[in-house]
């Protein structure tokens, strides 16, 4: 609780400068919440006055850490979040950034807070059958809600850049380089898969938006299990729409995202395609399917970099369960 008190001070002081002395801005409730494995969070809540009515406002702070799975800016989430206000998606509204950190000590994004409880594995929970096939819909129909995005109105064309159809050699040339850079000795297997992955990467036929980190860990939940936010845009840019779908598919998030005999990958297929108009190309998601065993492999690595710097306490790496599922694909 030691830190409690110096980032009260300086969001006190942020917010200050922001709204002015004159709106008597008043931060309580700070506390730290252990939630994610990247960035530090902060909730708070916030009073001031405007136009001569006090105003209130449940806020969260989001750091960067000294170290995590894979390191990411603010600054570009900021701009995500920007951009999808006014739009479908269920997004928190950005607020403030502190881009360098000089405020607020690291750099940090301040945005709302929404209400609900995240839950990772909700799917395959204590709820019953029908209730958990309605969320994995709710689920889908949310995913389709992101690719939908008409991201070309916005800034984010500008922010990411369209790979076109190239999208899946421009994120493994993305994730290829982080392994190169993090790596602290060779992973053959990892080579390998990279090899696989290049010769075999299929074609972008849409740009839309991609979460990239989608999963029900990154999804509020209301009391009547509706959805309030999706959290987590870190990961956030333009690319296939066969990503996200390839991420929630692969066999090592299953438990996440699908039930067995109830809610199968063909399930989700059959169900965004109804709810967004898009079709969902099978081979095209089972590329993605081992290019998300192959990131999850790259994060373990600067996860265990990271470790090895003392930038984080856990260590991380490439475990046994995502290199056996990797090398089955691609071998």
């Amino acid at each position: 609780m030691s830190d409690v008190v110096p980032i009260h001070e300086a969001l006190e002081r942020f917010v200050t400068a922001r709204l002015g002395p004159d709106a008597q801005p008043v931060v309580s409730g700070v506390q730290r919440v252990t939630t994610g494995r990247s960035r530090e969070n902060w909730l708070f809540d916030l009073a001031w006055t405007d136009r001569g009515q006090r105003q209130t406002e449940p806020l969260i702070v989001r750091q960067d850490p000294e170290g995590g799975l894979i390191d990411t800016e603010r600054a570009t989430e900021f701009a995500v979040l920007q951009a999808l206000e006014g739009s479908n998606v269920l997004a928190p509204r950005a607020r403030w950034l502190d881009e360098t950190g000089t405020e607020l000590s690291k750099p940090s994004l301040v945005m709302s807070r929404s209400a609900g409880t995240c839950e990772y594995y909700c799917i395959n929970g204590e709820r019953p059958l029908a209730d958990r096939v309605a969320l994995g819909k709710r689920f889908g129909e949310l995913l389709g809600s992101v690719h939908r995005v008409e991201w070309d109105d916005t800034v984010l064309g500008t922010l990411f850049g369209d790979p076109g159809s190239g999208a899946a050699l421009h994120e493994l040339d993305r994730w290829e380089s982080i392994l190169a850079s993090d790596q602290l000795e060779p992973w053959p297997e990892l080579t390998l898969a990279g090899q696989w992955l290049r010769t075999h990467a299929p074609q972008n036929d849409q740009t839309v938006l991609v979460h990239a980190d989608f999963k029900p860990g990154n999804i509020l939940l209301d009391e009547n299990d509706g959805v309030t936010a999706l959290l987590d845009w870190e990961l956030a840019h333009l690319g296939d729409r066969h990503e996200d779908l390839g991420w929630v598919t692969q066999p090592l998030r299953r438990g996440e995202h699908l039930i067995d005999e109830a809610w199968e990958a063909e399930d989700l297929f059959a169900h965004y395609e109804k709810a967004t108009g898009l079709t969902v190309d099978r081979d095209s998601v089972s590329w993605w399917n081992v290019f998300a065993t192959f990131k999850t492999a790259v994060m373990q690595i600067s996860g265990l970099r990271a470790y090895v710097e003392g930038r984080i306490d856990e260590p991380y790496q490439p475990s046994g369960a995502v290199l056996r599922e990797l090398l089955g694909r691609v071998s």
